[in-house]
């Protein structure tokens, strides 16, 4: 009898739980390093002369990070949110987007969905292959501009990620 609850326990312990089937870990930025990245990308943009809005998401699309510099339009916070909204939820940056959704094109349809900012200047945080989060830059010249300092904030905090 001994020896068959030994056995028993011993099965029980090796065996995963079934409760892990039906859960799963992620990956997020940590609210100090979404702050980082977003401090660099304004940063980036000031040394460069332009006014932003940065904004980092978690990969849900939920801000946590935002930032807009005192002379940056109104609508470039809702802008730099939309655009790293959008570069989480397509998983795709949102330069790339612009020229896959032009009009005639199979994915232009995307470009009607609420929420989606379809211009430059968001872009996916990934780490160890997984996506994590995603940041919106607005303000700058253009979207290629956007694009330089969201790259900033991102190459900010690659050391704290596990690439």
């Amino acid at each position: 009898m001994r020896k068959t609850l030994i056995v028993l326990a011993a099965l029980a312990l090796s065996t995963p739980a079934l409760a892990a089937d039906g859960t799963f870990d992620q990956t997020m930025l940590t609210p100090e390093a979404a702050l980082k990245a977003a401090q660099a990308a304004l940063e980036t943009c000031r040394k460069n002369g332009w006014q932003a809005a940065v904004s980092v998401v978690d990969r849900g699309g939920n801000v946590q990070a935002l930032l807009r510099d005192r002379y940056a339009g109104p609508h470039t916070v809702s802008v730099a949110t939309g655009k790293a909204w959008t570069a989480v939820s397509f998983r795709t940056n949102t330069t790339e987007l612009v020229a896959l959704t032009g009009p005639g094109m199979p994915q232009s349809g995307l470009r009607d969905v609420p929420g989606a900012t379809i211009l430059g200047g968001g872009m996916k945080i990934e780490a160890a292959g997984a996506l994590i989060a995603g940041i919106g830059v607005s303000g700058a010249p253009g979207g290629e501009a956007d694009d330089i300092c969201a790259k900033a904030g991102i190459a900010a905090v690659r050391d704290m990620l596990d690439f």
